[in-house]
């Protein structure tokens, strides 16, 4: 084949327009690439001359090997237009129809110095002018040639027309060495992620059939939403809370607990920017996060006195909210129980993060700075350095305790050693009767403590538990987090579990809540609701999902349920539909009992709570009805507390894309939480405000919302009728 029936694409540069700026480098180089290819054609044998261009340049630039820069004009003459048809070539690829909508970007480029070659391979540069060379495309058609180019060419054209060539100038401001600088690269590139990535069309342009961009009529806004990202983190998978017929299910019972991981969580992944994954919202979690201004109890024997009331549904003004609020009892401040601690940390490799082992250790410092002459503190580590950091060693001696702290590091394997059992020796060897001797562990997600089965490990946790000892968990860190497991301990080890996202939420749990962390005033706390069909249709409990019991477990003594510490507050908050408001969704039964006749003053529920003390094995029982005198015509009426943890309720549902949530919109969501923020001494409701903002960014609203309030339907009123709301 004669040279003339090649396909040569360094014939198009011939007729190309030359830079005006530096013409005597330009010739110098237009001149030495020419000479390059024409020497080449000349020494090529007939065999050879059947190849490709491109092959033939892989030889001129195979021969840099162990020649001086003098032996180099030639290759790098030629390699310098190579490197300019490369950009021009990729500038139309990416800025054309042709770039599929799900292509990977290739890696920015720095440099353009050629890497080293070895013999009989190409370099990327290479292929890329091999594959320009070989195609069958006209001289001014680009056929982009990518891994998995085949897949993404789906759907698309093959080809488009080029636009007229950029001028030389505008890519290669210097040629005198045959190779773009890369200082000026770097200018003229837009940075992403401080590299320079290769330059785009316009925002909006499109191509035309003359080659030239054009803009669009009509650009679409940018998309603000952030799908949910894997994290790496682990979560129970759990469904939705269903809403029951009360003719059908009458009761439901759960355990409460004060676990508050959730919110911690969610509120990092917000912050950082993006959805948290639907199963790591748990409404109740993210509701108990806020300490709420119920009564207190009266007394350690009975520790609990319960606030309930009824009030109209934000998010559904057919239904109400049955909002039931406990508080732990409050010990007085001369009451100083002895603690005795054992910190159980992980010290893995992963742990080598700012947000895991240093984040650790200043909690830590936190805490043994709370601590009074009476506690003792251990310290076991586990993985790369297993075993016994401190022996116990009293509170008072801060410097040592530190100290150990101070001198943890993070690295080698997950060994695990006998990790566990350790925390559990040294916690009962120093064990103090009628305070608390606790476990705390601290980890970014990894469980390999020295027992490797799960179950194996929660029943070693229970016979502990059962001894005295209990568990507390703390998660610190992303993608390495088993929050699934986390629960699982914290609950069989009769302690709470919580994530440190911050030196600001280490304060909170292990200064602030130090007492509740700490000291538990009751133990599994179980609590039961029977509705009345009378006065309730339907209902449903908004979260408390992983902590559902059967009916029968509530008066079983021997199911574990939650625990409670000092001055904690919990809240459960029941959807109901009362009988005659029109918004059931249940249809009665067709065959079902006569409909029960209402009369003033029926109760419209009854509450009941189990509960232990610390040192007891026997539950004690807590009763109280639900009657119209605790019925609200307007949420209004109702206290701050109340309303706010009504915002939080309807924040987790919308965020967790929930089938009975409504269609409350983010900034009426705000508007609720602001009219219930109140004090706010901590400024912790101030952040949740901010939170839903931040959110509304991430998860926009999709459908506008009619502000104006349909048919209200009725609500119980204090004569125990339905009376329309006002």
């Amino acid at each position: 084949m004669s040279n003339d029936d090649m396909h040569d694409p360094f014939e198009q540069l011939k007729g190309a327009q030359a830079p005006d700026p530096r013409a005597e480098a330009r010739k110098r180089a237009m001149a030495a690439g020419m000479a390059a290819f024409e020497a080449a054609n000349k020494k090529t044998s007939p065999a050879a001359q059947g190849s490709s261009w491109g092959q033939r340049l892989t030889s001129i630039i195979t021969s840099w090997k162990g020649k001086s820069i003098m032996d180099m004009r030639l290759p790098i003459g030629t390699a310098a237009i190579a490197l300019l048809i490369l950009p021009l070539g990729y500038q139309l690829y990416s800025t054309t129809s042709m770039t599929p909508a799900d292509a990977v970007p290739p890696r920015p480029v720095t440099s353009v110095e050629p890497p080293p070659v070895e013999q009989g391979v190409e370099t990327q540069a290479e292929q890329a002018v091999d594959a320009v060379a070989n195609s069958t495309a006209s001289p001014m058609t680009v056929t982009p040639v990518s891994p998995g180019t085949e897949a993404a060419a789906a759907g698309r054209d093959e080809s488009v027309v080029a636009p007229e060539p950029v001028p030389m100038e505008e890519m290669a401001p210097d040629l005198d060495s045959g190779l773009m600088d890369t200082e000026v690269a770097r200018q003229q590139a837009p940075m992403v992620g401080g590299t320079v990535a290769p330059q785009q069309a316009p925002a909006g342009a499109a191509m035309a059939e003359s080659g030239t961009f054009m803009a669009a009529p009509a650009p679409m806004p940018p998309t603000v939403a952030q799908p949910t990202q894997p994290s790496g983190d682990e979560f129970t998978g759990f469904e939705e809370q269903r809403l029951r017929a009360v003719a059908e299910e009458p009761v439901s019972t759960f355990s409460i607990d004060v676990d508050t991981a959730s919110y911690s969580y969610v509120r990092r992944m917000i912050e950082d920017g993006y959805l948290p994954e639907p199963d790591a919202v748990r409404i109740e979690e993210m509701i108990n996060y806020f300490p709420y201004d119920y009564a207190p109890a009266d007394s350690a024997s009975v520790p609990f006195k319960p606030t309930m009331a009824v009030y109209p549904t934000p998010w559904n003004p057919k239904t109400q909210l049955l909002h039931i609020g406990i508080k732990g009892y409050v010990p007085p401040v001369t009451e100083d129980k002895a603690s005795n601690l054992v910190f159980l940390i992980d010290t893995s490799g992963s742990m080598d993060e700012p947000d895991k082992l240093p984040l650790l250790k200043r909690a830590f410092a936190l805490l043994v700075d709370q601590l009074s002459a009476n506690d003792t503190v251990s310290i076991v580590v586990y993985a790369g350095s297993a075993g016994v950091v401190l022996e116990p060693t009293p509170a008072t001696e801060q410097a040592k305790i530190l100290a150990a702290l101070d001198n943890l590091s993070a690295g080698g394997s997950t060994a695990g050693a006998e990790g566990i059992e350790l925390a559990y020796r040294l916690a009962e060897q120093a064990k103090v009767e009628g305070g608390t001797n606790r476990v705390i562990l601290a980890t970014d997600g990894d469980f390999n403590v020295g027992i490797d089965n799960p179950e194996d490990l929660e029943n070693f946790i229970k016979a502990k538990r059962d001894s005295g000892v209990t568990l507390s968990v703390l998660g610190f860190g992303q993608g390495n987090l088993d929050d699934a497991t986390m629960q699982a301990l914290a609950q069989n080890g009769n302690g709470n579990a919580s994530y440190i996202s911050s030196f600001r939420e280490a304060q909170k749990v292990l200064v602030e809540e130090m007492g509740g962390t700490l000291e538990m005033i009751a133990k599994d706390v179980k609590i039961q609701i029977e509705f009345n069909p009378a006065m309730v249709a339907e209902y449903r409990l908004i979260g408390y999902e992983t902590r559902a019991l059967n009916r029968e477990d509530f008066n079983n003594d021997k199911v574990d349920a939650g625990d409670i510490g000092a001055g904690h507050t919990v809240t459960a908050i029941y959807e109901i539909t009362p009988v005659g408001s029109g918004a059931g969704l249940v249809d009665p039964l067709r065959y079902g009992a006569e409909e029960p006749v209402m009369s003033t003053g029926q109760e419209i529920a009854f509450l009941k709570m189990r509960y232990k003390l610390p040192e007891s094995d026997v539950s004690q029982l807590i009763e109280q009805p639900v009657t119209p005198s605790v019925v609200y015509g307007d949420i209004g009426e109702v206290s701050d507390d109340m309303r706010f943890a009504a915002a939080v309720a309807a924040y987790g549902q919308k965020l967790k894309g929930s089938n009975y949530g409504g269609e409350m919109s983010w900034s009426d969501i705000a508007a609720l939480a602001r009219s219930g923020k109140g004090e706010d001494e901590s400024g912790y409701r101030a952040e949740f405000i901010q939170l839903i903002k931040t959110t509304a960014l991430l998860q926009p609203d999709t459908v506008d919302v009619d502000t104006t309030r349909p048919d209200p339907g009725c609500i119980m009123g204090t004569t125990g009728e339905c009376a329309p709301q006002q």
